[in-house]
């Protein structure tokens, strides 16, 4: 799980779609979850808060 949330990390951080407020948030909310071990499910829920962007990332990612 952690190897998924570094590559999300790392789309996110190259990704030209988001703000960098959004990719800050996101960082954030991965970094608890790394930390916390949250179920996947849960952080792709908090992210979609973020901003609606990031599914298309996921679903690039083969994530979703």
């Amino acid at each position: 799980m952690k190897k998924r949330l570094e590559v999300i990390k790392d789309t996110i951080k190259n990704s030209d779609k988001l703000s960098d407020e959004q990719k800050s948030s996101s960082f954030k909310l991965i970094e608890e979850w790394i930390a916390e071990d949250k179920a996947f499910g849960t952080l792709y829920e908090k992210l979609l808060e973020v901003s609606e962007e990031i599914e298309p990332i996921l679903i690039e990612l083969g994530l979703v």
